[in-house]
Formats: C-alpha cells, structure tokens, sequence
C-alpha cells in the first residue's frame, strides 16, 4: 500500500518536471553573457588559487 503510493508519487514529481533543452541551459550560471561568464570565471579562480597562495605567503612572512 504504501510503496505503491510512494511509486505513483516519484512518478508524477517527474512528469512534472520539466526543464529547457539546448547547450548550457543545464548549468547553474547563465553562459549567454560571455563577459560576465569571463569575469565570474576569472573571480572565482583568483580566489580558489590566489587565497590559499595568500594565506600561505602571509604566514610564512609572518615568522
């Protein structure tokens, strides 16, 4: 009874769903800008590679 329930109901979420087909459509961040996609790129792997670089220099400067 009650996983026939919970079938029809995992069933019908995926039916409802529904999502736009086409390149980049399925990614979190919008690719239509592309230099904002540049700029949020180049932001975010500044702080991913710099940070943890910067933090390392300040505390080997830091002795």
């Amino acid at each position: 009874m009650l996983s026939s329930s919970v079938r029809r109901f995992g069933t019908s979420a995926l039916r409802r769903m529904h999502y736009e087909e086409g390149p980049g459509k399925n990614l979190p961040f919008s690719v239509d800008n592309k230099w904002k996609l540049l700029l949020g790129t180049f932001i975010f792997t500044l702080t991913g590679i710099g940070g943890p670089c910067f933090i390392v220099r300040h505390q080997l400067l830091k002795q």
